[in-house]
């Protein structure tokens, strides 16, 4: 796997935990998983900054995403450079000129796969198994922090910090090398369906 292709994957996990990430002791895990999975659908842009030791200012990408309940993942980079990733049940898929194309994944990666749709599907034992949650804030303005529990997440990650209010609206990702991510998704809508151009690019 890249190492776009896998830092794709560890953002794209981190953004799909807003579907099952505990809130505040105001509300239990299935009361959060009742709220945040509500829309089927949720769009909208986000902004990406990557942090690397050896650079002095971070690497910037946008673009916009639609995550859907019953599908997975769409992942339109605009910038710096145009191409779209799909993250679902069959894996990472990057689209070229003759269609959607199968990426391969080492065993990180399938690994990462694995959690990231037990979050899609609600399976909040699985979640809590590999990160340890620590909670604060009130439903409209929250923060999270997932420590790993696994051997092998504890390798990629040394925690992810996410912070929002009806939707994430940040999330941070701190690596075991030194290097950070940094997302932002301040503009998330819900919808009920998905529209006629993505539900072709779900289904090719």
């Amino acid at each position: 796997m890249s190492g776009w292709t896998a830092r794709l994957c560890r953002c794209a996990f981190a953004a799909a935990l807003l579907l099952i990430s505990p809130l505040t002791l105001a509300f239990d895990l299935d009361d959060l998983q009742r709220q945040l999975s509500e829309p089927a659908v949720v769009r909208g842009p986000f902004v990406q900054e990557k942090h690397l030791r050896a650079l002095p200012q971070p690497l910037l990408s946008k673009g916009q995403f639609v995550l859907a309940r019953d599908h997975g993942l769409l992942w339109l980079l605009q910038t710096p450079l145009r191409q779209d990733y799909r993250i679902d049940a069959q894996g990472i898929a990057r689209r070229d000129p003759s269609g959607w194309q199968a990426l391969p994944g080492g065993t990180a990666g399938a690994e990462q796969n694995r959690l990231f749709f037990a979050v899609l599907q609600g399976d909040s034992s699985g979640l809590q198994r590999d990160f340890e949650p620590s909670l604060s804030g009130e439903a409209e303005h929250w923060q999270l922090r997932l420590t790993p529990r696994s051997l092998l997440l504890k390798q990629i990650f040394t925690r992810i910090d996410i912070s929002g209010g009806r939707y994430v609206e940040r999330i941070e990702l701190r690596e075991t090398q030194g290097d950070s991510t940094v997302l932002r998704m301040p503009d998330s809508r819900g919808a009920a369906n998905l529209s006629d151009t993505e539900q072709r690019d779900f289904a090719q």
